[in-house]
C-alpha cells in the first residue's frame, strides 16, 4: 500500500509540478502586465505537459510496468 502511494505521488509529480511552475510565472506576467486573459495560462501549462509526457514518459512507463510486475509476483504472498 505504501509503495502505491509512492508510485503514484512520484508519476503524478512529474507531470503536475512543472505545469504548477509555468501558471505561476505567467500569472506573475499576468499580474505584472495587468492583462486578464483566462486563456493565456493555458497554451503553457499544456505544452509543458506534453513535454514532460515526451522525456519523462518512457522512464514513466517503465517505472509503472515494474511496478505492476512486482504486484503481481507478490499476489500469492498478500493472499496468505
Amino acid at each position: 500500500m505504501q509503495q502505491t502511494l509512492q508510485v503514484i505521488s512520484l508519476l503524478i509529480a512529474m507531470i503536475l509540478l512543472p505545469a504548477l511552475g509555468i501558471g505561476l510565472i505567467v500569472s506573475m506576467f499576468q499580474a505584472a502586465t495587468s492583462i486578464n486573459e483566462q486563456t493565456l495560462t493555458f497554451i503553457p501549462k499544456l505544452f509543458i505537459t506534453i513535454l514532460v509526457l515526451i522525456f519523462a514518459g518512457p522512464w514513466m512507463l517503465s517505472m509503472l510496468l515494474s511496478f505492476t510486475q512486482r504486484l503481481f509476483e507478490d499476489i500469492p504472498f498478500l493472499i496468505g
